[in-house]
């Protein structure tokens, strides 16, 4: 999508700091991060949200997952821990509307998350 932040992103019109990216998936640092580590992690492929994915996204959705194990060994947080997170839909906190992942490390993270 052209007015998308995550498709541009995606597509490198926007610049950002990029920390993992392959054929299917851009992973970045989050310009506004909430723990020492934050990066986001965005398939290329424009979805809207995790309520419209279908069961031909199979694939990506585990390739996100195994990304981002990648990526927390990489910014040294798979050892004692990181979050990865999914907001959707606007009560779910989701504030771009392309499906992304949240990879949180390097502090204590609480529960309930808020």
């Amino acid at each position: 999508m052209s007015d998308c932040l995550f498709c541009k992103i995606a597509a490198k019109n926007i610049p950002s700091k990029i920390v993992y990216e392959d054929e299917t998936i851009i992973a970045i640092e989050d310009i506004n991060p909430c723990a020492p580590v934050h990066v986001l992690l965005i398939p290329k492929k424009h979805i809207a949200s995790l309520n419209d994915i279908s069961t031909t996204d199979a694939s990506l959705l585990g390739h996100i997952q195994l990304a981002a194990a990648q990526i927390a060994r990489e910014q040294n947080v798979a050892a004692d821990g990181y979050r990865l997170v999914n907001n959707c839909g606007s009560l779910g906190g989701q504030e771009v509307m392309h499906l992304h992942y949240h990879l949180l490390g390097g502090r204590e993270m609480l529960w309930p998350p808020g």
